[in-house]
């Protein structure tokens, strides 16, 4: 087993509250609306969307590699803009990986930007580190989701205003 991570960063040209509300507070209701191809739905299983939350992601076919994953909410601070998931089921858990759990901190960058900042933790089945590409392979399915949310964000304004 090798323990890794991989970072990434995308920047919302929208404000950071706006931002935190339709990715962290509403993510799993408007995800799955604006991502039909990919995700079916996302059921809370247990909780109210905050600290403790189960999340069951249900994919489509399009996602070759699996059709579900289950997800807890480990960190919910909606005053550091900071939610963190731990992923117990699915995914990538069996393929390649043991566990992983990701991160996403919001900054404010000014009132009109905000910046996401990413960070996958996890560890290998194999005692190898993932290469490059299984690395970038994991982290599109996130940066595709975080696209989605903001062309929305831009097309309707007042949403999650």
């Amino acid at each position: 087993m090798v323990a890794g991570s991989i970072t990434g960063e995308h920047l919302f040209p929208v404000s950071i509250d706006r931002a935190w509300k339709a990715i962290a507070c509403e993510g799993y209701n408007l995800v799955p609306k604006l991502l039909p191809d990919f995700i079916s739905s996302i059921e809370l299983t247990e909780g109210d969307g905050g600290l403790g939350t189960l999340l069951k992601l249900n994919f489509t076919e399009a996602v070759e590699k699996f059709r579900i994953t289950e997800e807890k909410i480990e960190v919910f601070d909606p005053e550091k803009h900071v939610i963190k998931y731990t992923i117990f089921e699915g995914g990538y858990i069996g393929l390649k990986l043991k566990s992983y759990s990701l991160e996403a901190k919001f900054e404010e960058v000014n009132s009109s930007e905000a910046l996401v900042k990413l960070n996958l933790e996890y560890d290998t089945i194999e005692n190898t580190p993932l290469s490059a590409e299984e690395e970038e392979e994991i982290m599109k399915d996130y940066v595709l989701m975080l696209k989605a949310v903001e062309g929305y964000l831009i097309e309707n304004p007042t949403s999650y205003a």
